[in-house]
């Protein structure tokens, strides 16, 4: 007894350390009530070594120079309230500091999410940085399915097929058509030309789209009017349409992102110490927007800044690299009496609306960006994302009631200040509900081998555990090995009350749900990032924990494909090798299979295995057993490589005859040499203890015929 409790106890203190670890490296959140839709995001996907590049960044704004205004053209460009965004120029991307900030955006909350609290773009950014006007009527109106009747409305021509897709229209079509209007022209000639000059600038700007150089035609009807175009909140709109963009980018599946991209990308430079360029300060630049101030070629080192680079950049970002209010400092003079006078509505807790697109601005979380302390904000109240309606025709004013209320009380909501908030206790909330991290502090394949070490060293703690009955190392083998699957500390929790906790029939009952879990986490285990030795080391694991449980269920019938795509895609480079080292040399002796070749058409055996013992020593693991029956086993063939093939094996085996099902485990490294793992092994080290019975399934034809491995089935 005092034996079994050193163990226990040895055990318990390995099981706290694990759990210690696996709250040092959780990335989080702990607390998912605010972040709900974790396994969405592309954090998620990166975590588990899913890289996927760089985004694909929309903006058409390299030919807007292309353009030629009359004068007239400036002056109703100015009234339909574009006349500082039409002065911003082409500014070059950097697509990996976008796709970085995407990481760290979450759709929940319509925030940034860094290490040092939340931030976001919010109206104040839109109105300082591109000057479009933040109050006004919602952007919002009638949708269209084609381009002819509309274009020809309110431009005056309709473009071929070849130049529109449903409702929208190439940018090159009104580029060719209207980008320089005759100085002879008429009054409605001259609209026309300004009315496509606008639709060209938001296409290609605010409004960009992943669809290509396409611009819908729906806003055409709001320039109908410039003095009317003047009074909708074009920044709201912009800005909503930005969230949009970076919420579907922000999910896993997503290779591309649209809207503002330039206003994303000035906001991080002004706010963040993270692949800033070296600011001009020629006086020139004291001018508004305050976008133009990065005008220019940008200096500085922007080589070998990848993903990776700005990545781990934002996830080690301190508070000294933030710039909470970068335009304090900022001459006061220059900013337009328009642009002041709504300043306010920038802290507008409110609805921000462009069409189909509603999305919140939630100046809440981000208090400091107006110089105020940030208390625990309120919880978000979830809102539906609704699409474009396909019909033309459709007012979306009609489906957007309660957005449209919201924005209508929008100087209701305006967020105040606290002078008596603590902002360490929003820290300490934050941290709770937020993802810390989004690159691994440790490489998936450095962490596996990392898990794998702590499995071997719960195994170190078993050397005496033969007195405490046959078959107890195995058990324990089985339980601790798949330690480095578990993502819950509840689960390892689970495993250490088993040790000790409980009647008999509890212990085993809870060691029963435990092995459950383990096995679906073994089933569903991400591998990317790992190399041959460790896939082969998962399918092993696999195996195992599915091997106990049958043990202790004793009466299901489990179905392990140990031979699934993992192996597969291990097996393939395996062949490769072999093409080029020619065919393994076997034994010629009279105790080897025979050897067959398998055509196209050979069948893959299912094979049913029994164990009723196991022993286990330090330096391997081997299923053991005294008699085969008497069936058939085939092996299917791999490429540039000889099978064995065993008909009619003898009923008895002796131990240098003894067949292992699985690849050997060794203590020190936890390796398995992917040209040592076959499916049918010898084994010497162990006396035989166990009966292997053998049954023939059904064939099943592959295209690939014998280079495809067969599906394994335990039957318990």
């Amino acid at each position: 007894m005092i034996l079994q409790f050193n163990v226990f106890h040895v055990t318990r203190q390995l099981l706290l350390v694990a759990k210690m670890d696996l709250y040092a490296t959780n990335p989080g959140p702990i607390d998912d009530s605010v972040l709900y839709d974790q396994d969405k995001h592309v954090s998620s996907a990166v975590w588990e070594g899913q890289e996927r590049g760089a985004l694909r960044c929309h903006e058409h704004t390299s030919k807007l120079d292309q353009w030629t205004l009359t004068s007239k053209q400036v002056e109703l460009v100015k009234k339909a309230g574009f006349g500082y965004l039409r002065l911003i120029p082409a500014i070059s991307l950097d697509n990996p500091l976008i796709s970085a900030l995407v990481e760290r955006w979450r759709r929940e909350t319509n925030t940034f999410h860094f290490t040092v609290g939340e931030m976001a773009v919010t109206l104040e950014d839109v109105a300082y940085l591109i000057g479009l006007p933040i109050d006004g009527e919602p952007v919002i109106g009638v949708t269209y399915t084609t381009c002819e009747a509309v274009c020809l409305k309110f431009l005056g021509k309709a473009p071929d097929s070849g130049y529109t897709s449903g409702g929208m229209v190439k940018l090159s079509w009104l580029k060719e058509t209207f980008s320089r209007c005759p100085e002879d022209a008429s009054t409605e000639d001259i609209e026309r030309h300004t009315r496509a000059y606008l639709l060209y600038l938001i296409g290609s700007t605010i409004f960009s789209t992943t669809t290509g150089n396409k611009v819908p035609v729906m806003y055409l009807p709001l320039f109908e009017n410039f003095d009317q175009a003047g009074k909708y909140a074009w920044g709201a709109a912009a800005l909503s349409f930005l969230y949009r963009a970076l919420g579907n980018a922000s999910l896993k599946a997503q290779s591309t992102i649209s809207g503002c991209l330039t206003l994303l990308q000035c906001w991080s430079y002004y706010h963040l110490n993270v692949g800033r360029p070296k600011l001009n300060h020629d006086p020139m630049h004291e001018c508004f927007p305050f976008v133009l101030r990065w005008k220019g070629k940008q200096s500085g080192p922007t080589s070998n800044r990848d993903v990776a680079f700005y990545r781990k950049a934002l996830d080690t970002l301190k508070p000294s690299d933030v710039e909470w209010c970068p335009y304090t400092d900022i001459n006061q003079n220059v900013i337009p009496e328009e642009i002041k006078r709504n300043l306010n509505l920038g802290r507008s807790k409110t609805m921000l609306i462009c069409f189909d697109k509603a999305e919140r601005h939630l100046p809440d979380r981000c208090l400091r960006q107006y110089g105020m302390h940030q208390p625990i904000p309120e919880d978000v109240l979830r809102w539906e994302r609704k699409s474009r309606g396909v019909d033309g025709g459709i007012d979306l004013s009609g489906k957007m009631e309660s957005e449209l209320s919201e924005w209508s009380d929008r100087r209701l909501h305006i967020v105040e200040g606290d002078e008596d908030v603590d902002d360490s206790e929003y820290m300490q909330w934050y941290l709770g509900i937020t993802r810390k991290l989004v690159g691994r502090p440790i490489p998936i394949s450095s962490e596996f081998q990392r898990m794998v070490n702590l499995c071997l060293d719960l195994l170190s703690a078993t050397t005496s555990f033969h007195i405490l009955g046959p078959g107890w190392e195995f058990q324990l083998l089985k339980w601790t090995l798949p330690l480095f699957l578990m993502d819950s500390v509840g689960k390892l929790l689970t495993l250490q009350s088993f040790c000790n906790v409980g009647t008999s029939h509890e212990r085993t009952k809870n060691m029963n749900a435990a092995l459950r879990d383990i096995a679906h986490l073994a089933d569903t285990l991400p591998t990317h990032g790992m190399d041959e030795q460790q896939i082969y080391s998962v399918t092993r694991i696999r195996y195992i924990v599915h091997e106990c449980l049958r043990d202790q269920v004793g009466s299901s019938t489990i179905m392990v494909n140990s031979e699934n795509e993992l192996v597969k895609r291990v097996r393939g480079k395996q062949r490769v090798r072999r093409k080029g080292a020619g065919k393994r040399k076997r034994k010629d002796d009279s105790e080897q299979c025979n050897v067959a070749e398998e055509d196209a058409q050979s069948q893959l055996c299912v094979t049913a295995v029994v164990l009723d013992a196991v022993a286990v020593d330090q330096s391997g693991l081997c299923n053991v057993g005294d008699e085969v029956e008497n069936s058939q086993l085939r092996i299917p063939a791999t490429d540039g490589d000889d099978v064995q093939l065993c008909d009619d094996p003898p009923s008895v085996v002796d131990d240098s005859q003894l067949c292992q099902m699985a690849s050997e485990v060794d203590d020190s490294h936890f390796r398995h040499s992917a040209d040592e793992v076959d499916p049918i092994k010898k084994c010497n080290s162990q006396p035989s203890h166990a009966a292997i019975e053998v049954v023939p399934q059904p064939s099943l034809e592959t295209s690939n015929g014998v280079a495809q491995p067969s599906d394994c089935s335990v039957l318990v």
